[in-house]
């Protein structure tokens, strides 16, 4: 079946004329605006979504999705609070830890660090800190060595290796004749784990639980206990729940909670370039007015001849609508292939970059991570293509218009 007229002569206003191919140029720039905005907002919201996914998994990695801490009763209570939360069908498993500040000295240098006081056997259920290890293993932190493990940032800040002698000191102290004196213990490295979060790597590290408490001399008492559920999204309702049945008394806490700002600050962050980046797609898709625009100027004679064969404007509308969104159509498809085969390749392309250059495009200190994650959801790609279509298609309604309200006696008085 042969096409409409008014879709026709769209697609041949498109293309360039020996008469007149300035027209054309200003398509073809109009698409080309389309595509690289377009190309643009998909690569930006991948790598947004891919810090977003990332951050959650390194979190998770190295932490609990959630904690209860506070426990009340006697030393041996927490043993019980852990036997009553893995009856629950959601929790996935649960540990005992310790939580508590100290300063990391080898040789001249020294840290302040995180200290953590972990149960190895069942650490392995609430995280996946074991599975992160380069050096050593988390099986290694034995009760009684007084063995600590320790990121790999931290290791190259004060230049440790596995086997070397360092100094916890704590904030804790005591009183001598010369004055309050701190507390120190020598532990010996027997791991190093790599999280790729510079936040654990520089400044967290692991002893054995019982090792822990006599450190801080708290008998067997524990600062709280960790949780795994099978939903992480229902974190906060599953962790409410155990402690409420449990008897309550207690505080918690959950993973939405500690590392809000993180992911708050990323949807911010994610809303604000969204919008920015959409006004370079509308700024392009807004060309096609002034391309529109000049090509009734330019064919108001064609426009008054069809009009006197008995076109209605609702014809002319048409044409000059599917001029336009030829323009956005093709602009968006281009930008939607571009913007995927860059992210889906955007690894290889930083790395490329950053061998060239001898450059390091991410600090860890700075952006807690130091790769550059894409994570490509069809749903973004999808939503950005029709917003871009859409403003295309809202660009060609003005001058078409325009078209149709062309008198063909007043076009055709000069010919």
């Amino acid at each position: 079946m042969l096409r409409r007229y008014e879709t026709w002569m769209g697609g041949r206003y498109v293309r360039a004329r020996s008469g007149n191919r300035f027209v054309s140029l200003i398509s073809a720039i109009s698409m080309l605006g389309i595509a690289i905005g377009v190309a643009v907002l998909i690569v930006v919201m991948s790598v947004v979504n891919g810090f977003e996914r990332e951050l959650k998994d390194r979190i998770l990695a190295m932490s609990s999705h959630a904690t209860i801490e506070g426990i009340p009763g006697n030393d041996n209570a927490w043993q019980d609070w852990i036997g009553m939360a893995e009856a629950d069908a959601r929790v996935a498993g649960a540990a005992p830890y310790i939580a508590e500040q100290a300063l990391l000295v080898h040789a001249q240098k020294l840290s302040g660090i995180a200290l953590q006081g972990i149960d190895p056997d069942r650490e392995g259920r609430v995280s996946g800190v074991a599975g992160r290890f380069v050096q050593g293993s988390l099986s290694e932190l034995t009760p009684g060595d007084f063995s600590i493990a320790v990121g790999v940032d931290l290791a190259q800040a004060l230049s440790l290796a596995v086997g070397d002698k360092v100094t916890v000191t704590l904030a804790q102290g005591f009183v001598t004749p010369a004055g309050v004196v701190p507390r120190t213990k020598r532990f010996t490295v027997s791991g190093i784990y790599r999280a790729g979060m510079y936040e654990f790597d520089r400044r967290l590290a692991f002893i054995n639980l019982q090792d822990a408490q006599r450190l801080y001399r708290m008998g067997n008492q524990v600062t709280g206990i960790r949780l795994a559920v099978t939903e992480i999204y229902k974190a906060p309702e599953i962790v409410y729940n155990v402690a409420k049945n449990a008897g309550g008394g207690v505080q918690v806490s959950d993973w939405t909670r500690r590392h809000i700002n993180f992911f708050r600050s990323i949807q911010i962050t994610k809303s604000i370039l969204f919008v920015i980046l959409l006004l370079v797609i509308a700024v392009a898709a807004f060309n096609i007015v002034s391309t529109l625009v000049m090509v009734v100027k330019e064919k108001q004679s064609d426009i008054a001849i069809l009009r006197t064969a008995g076109a209605r404007p609702m014809s002319i509308v048409k044409i000059f609508v599917t001029q336009g969104s030829i323009i956005g159509v093709v602009g968006t498809l281009a930008g939607l292939s571009l913007g995927v085969l860059v992210t889906l390749n955007l690894e290889a392309i930083v790395t490329f970059i950053e061998a060239l250059f001898n450059i390091k495009l991410l600090a860890a200190d700075v952006y807690f991570i130091s790769d550059l994650p894409a994570d490509l959801r069809w749903a973004d790609v999808a939503k950005i293509s029709l917003i871009a279509l859409l403003l295309s298609f809202l660009s060609t309604l003005y001058p078409a218009w325009r078209a149709a309200r062309t008198a063909p006696a007043e076009a055709l008085r000069y010919e």
